[in-house]
């Protein structure tokens, strides 16, 4: 049973993250022959103020995209 855990930032909207789950999935059956059945994939989101890179908070310079389902 494959599983596939995606992390990233909150801010997309639900058809956003129904298409990267639906495309993950099929990328997978495709890759390995899984049956459709055994896949499973889903997204954590982090909060913009609780992910940091390179030193920067993503809160201090990146705002959701408008359109959020927010």
């Amino acid at each position: 049973m494959p599983l596939i855990e995606i992390h990233m930032l909150e801010g997309r909207t639900a058809n956003e993250k129904k298409k990267l789950l639906a495309s993950v999935t099929d990328a997978v059956q495709e890759a390995i022959g899984a049956p459709l059945a055994s896949i499973r994939v889903w997204i954590n989101e982090l909060k913009l103020e609780d992910y940091m890179a390179s030193g920067e908070l993503a809160a201090d310079h990146k705002k959701p995209p408008s359109g959020s389902d927010k």
